[in-house]
């Protein structure tokens, strides 16, 4: 009540001021900020502050090509931009007449600001007043966020009466300098400082870096780790952020040589770097040690961390834990509640956040660690990603997810007490932007969040259009690639802005909202033209008998070849690839492995599988070769009709690619999630990545479900059924509830079938339902090597 109490006076207090000077109206109006001065009232001696400063004179002349002078003397008869924090107004607030009063500005929380207009006799004013010094550098950048730009033209709409504060106290991003990143590995200190500058905008106040991990050779890197290390802390310094570093020990804890090295790397680190807030240390992801060896080590760290940081404390995440070692952990918390413990981080394969949440105990904080990076085999995948999408752009892939993300954040939010997300690269900015702006207001509309990121990165006279096309290009992931034609709908939005030419060639953020625009576009294009093809050439084998084995094989695999022959879409690659040699340039992103040294295909070189066959074409090439070494023309012709009539065994039967979103009409499943994001409504596909993303097996086997269900009506009931599949191991299958499977059969292997069938009392009622699990010795195996399947037919025999 009493916060609602101040905001109402607070605000009566500048609407009085506004109507005595003939200005208060419901309508906005523009207010030119061309001749304004930026003025920090107070310790003009202040480092951050004056930093903070040199953010907003330095990014408005990039957007504006104006310089707007600074001075430290206020100036009562001038236009002027009025920035200070609480502490240094009161020195000056008995000298000059505002509109506010001290007391009602100390109510702002930390890291919260006011920022409001005024005109006083004729002179307008825009004040930023934070609670501190974040938050003065947090209405900086809402005020850079809301100002409209063009070349030579600054402005505003007024009023301006905005009182705000963060709801999270930890807000960040992992932005590791490692081999392994698709980008950050080619930046040097000056592409940091000014990203991290930019996630300030949305209110970031924390950066986690990777210092040791990772020690495969990085030809890109301009700078070495431990100068970046000290780099990329200096720089939260400079802005006055938390500086985390995330140290994982994957080897034994055990080995008492690796163990004292580390040590040694964690002092040198600790000495080196003039800030660190939180050491952050997963329990596995990578590393498999027990708590047992984990909890002391972390102890020794804290000896050797106090001493040089005393206010910085060591995080632990459970990732991999079993309930045994997480209650270990607890009741070391409880018994020992040991003063160097700042709390636990839940990520990946960690127990549920609600159980960390309540086992953790209240002077401990719970930060969350969420993957924003990836796309498949991950924490939060794309749900039922098609395909085609799967196999060219892969884990890491220019992937903004806003509506999915914000969903989550939000979801997840209440638990806990902010977040660092985990991200090895620039192609998740987006996710970034969304989960920054949400950790500080979980109420914002993502579509205004969008509007803003625009307005700031792009241009303020597209800024609506922008938003809209980010939004489209979540939605080209939506559904079956065929079958979603707004995907050219998105590329035509992009197109347009394109042709409006607001932007500078350079601006990596537009960059990679085209080249997903043209991708996308292309790979749509390439998806219907191929499996044209398949299917006439698939025609051709069901003549086999007609023509003959071998002249059927060639006729088909010459009408396969015209994705080679004759392509498609040559404009759009082109234009792909000219984005892309753009982005390396501009950002460092690393599209290619061979091209721009990135550190392997899965991590976002989408560019080297703009040519991979999106229909069977290797496959059927491979089968084909086999098929001519049998030795007579019957078994030709017989293998060459089981492949012809693969995905349309005929009327009355079924076929489902169960894990392929284009292809699975019979599979239960939840593509559009309001339930609780960690818990899946229903089993999502896993999408594999064989033979480093260039396999030359057939495409349903690249995606699987370990677990589901499928259910078939309008069966005859007098008719025998077969229920076939082909995966790997021996998924344990229920037909309406019975069990099918002989415990003792042997497993499959990827490409064979087997057969089962259907009790013919479960099909009186003319509908089946089949689920199936995993059996109970692959819960201990790795999820690589667990039983799935990955396609089923119901054969009407």
């Amino acid at each position: 009540m009493k916060k609602l109490l101040f905001l109402q006076v607070f605000f009566m207090s500048v609407l009085f001021i506004l109507c005595a000077n003939g200005k208060a109206d419901t309508n906005k109006s523009i207010l030119d900020l061309k001749d304004f001065k930026i003025c920090l009232i107070g310790k003009d001696k202040d480092e951050i502050l004056n930093n903070i400063v040199q953010v907003l004179s330095e990014e408005i002349e990039k957007r504006t090509h104006i310089t707007l002078k600074n001075t430290s003397e206020f100036l009562p008869d001038g236009n002027c931009i009025l920035i200070t924090n609480i502490d240094s107004l009161s020195s000056i607030y008995e000298k000059h007449l505002i509109s506010f009063t001290i007391e009602k500005l100390q109510q702002l929380k930390p890291e919260g600001f006011a920022i409001f207009n005024e005109d006083v006799q004729g002179k307008n004013r825009i004040w930023i007043i934070g609670k501190d010094n974040r938050g003065v550098l947090f209405g900086v950048g809402k005020l850079l966020r809301i100002m409209k730009y063009s070349k030579n033209s600054l402005k505003i709409e007024i009023p301006i009466n905005i009182i705000e504060a963060p709801i999270s106290p930890i807000r960040g991003h992992q932005l590791g300098y490692r081999a392994k990143a698709n980008s950050y590995d080619a930046w040097n200190i000056e592409k940091y400082d000014q990203y991290i500058r930019e996630l300030t905008f949305f209110g970031v106040n924390s950066i986690e870096n990777i210092p040791f991990q990772d020690d495969q050779p990085a030809p890109l890197m301009p700078v070495s780790r431990r100068e970046m290390n000290r780099a990329m802390s200096e720089i939260c310094k400079k802005y006055g952020l938390d500086y985390w570093v995330w140290t994982p020990a994957d080897f034994d804890l055990n080995d008492k040589e690796k163990r004292e090295n580390m040590l040694k790397k964690h002092e040198e680190l600790y000495k080196d770097c003039p800030v660190i807030t939180g050491v952050f240390f997963p329990g596995g992801d990578p590393g498999d040690n027990p708590p047992e060896l984990v909890l002391p080590f972390l102890e020794d760290l804290s000896k050797l961390l106090t001493p040089i940081h005393p206010n910085a404390k060591i995080w632990l995440s459970l990732q991999g834990f079993t309930t045994a070692q997480a209650e270990f952990v607890f009741d070391y918390i409880r018994n020992k509640r040991p003063q160097w413990m700042g709390g636990l981080c839940e990520g990946p394969s960690s127990p549920p956040i609600a159980y960390l949440r309540q086992k953790l105990p209240v002077e401990y904080k719970l930060r969350m660690y969420p993957d924003i990076t990836h796309n498949k085999l991950c924490q939060y995948p794309v749900p039922w990603w098609d395909i085609a999408f799967s196999s060219v752009i892969g884990r890491e892939g220019i992937n903004p997810r806003p509506v999915q993300y914000a969903y989550i954040h939000n979801w997840f939010q209440p638990y806990c007490d902010g977040f660092i997300t985990y991200s090895d690269g620039i192609h998740d900015d987006v996710n970034k932007i969304i989960w920054s702006a949400m950790g500080w207001d979980p109420k914002q509309k993502v579509r205004d969040i969008l509007i803003e990121y625009s307005n700031v990165f792009f241009d303020s006279a597209i800024a609506e259009k922008a938003a809209e096309g980010i939004l489209a290009l979540e939605n080209n992931w939506r559904g079956s690639i065929i079958d979603n034609g707004a995907i050219e709908g998105t590329l035509k939005q992009w197109q347009e802005l394109e042709q409006e030419g607001h932007l500078e060639q350079n601006n990596w953020r537009w960059q990679m909202c085209l080249v997903r625009a043209y991708y996308d576009t292309y790979i749509r294009r390439k998806v219907i033209y191929e499996q044209e093809l398949e299917e006439m050439a698939n025609q051709i084998l069901r003549k086999a008998e007609e023509i003959g084995a071998e002249k059927a094989m060639e006729e088909a695999m010459n009408i396969l070849n015209r994705t080679v022959t004759k392509p498609i879409a040559k404009d759009l690659k082109e234009k792909i690839i000219q984005l892309y040699d753009a982005l390396f340039n501009s950002i460092g992103l690393q599209s290619s492995v061979e091209k721009y040294k990135a550190s392997g295909g899965e991590r976002g070189a989408s560019l080297d599988y703009i040519d991979i066959p999106l229909n069977n074409r290797w496959w059927l090439e491979d089968q084909f070769q086999q098929i001519r070494q049998l030795d007579s023309e019957g078994e030709k012709i017989k293998r060459l009709n089981i492949i012809a009539h693969w995905e349309k065994p005929g009327y009355g039967s079924f076929y489902d690619d169960v894990g392929n979103t284009a292809k699975s009409p019979h599979i239960k499943r939840c593509e559009i999630r309001y339930t609780n994001p960690a818990e899946e409504a229903w089993q999502e596909p896993t999408l594999w990545w064989f033979d480093n993303g260039k396999t030359r097996k057939r495409i349903a086997w690249l995606s699987s479900l370990e677990y589901g269900e499928a259910q078939y009506q309008g069966l005859e009931p007098n008719a025998q059924y077969i229920l076939r599949i082909t995966g790997l191991g021996k998924p344990q299958i229920m037909i309406d509830g019975q069990k099918i499977n002989n415990p003792d059969e042997k497993g499959i292997e990827l490409g064979e079938f087997k057969d089962y069938v259907v009790p013919s009392e479960s099909i009186q009622d003319r509908e089946i339902i089949v689920k199936w699990t995993l059996p109970v010795e692959d819960l201990k195996k790795n999820w690589r090597q667990q039983s799935r399947i990955c396609e089923l037919w119901l054969l009407k025999q």
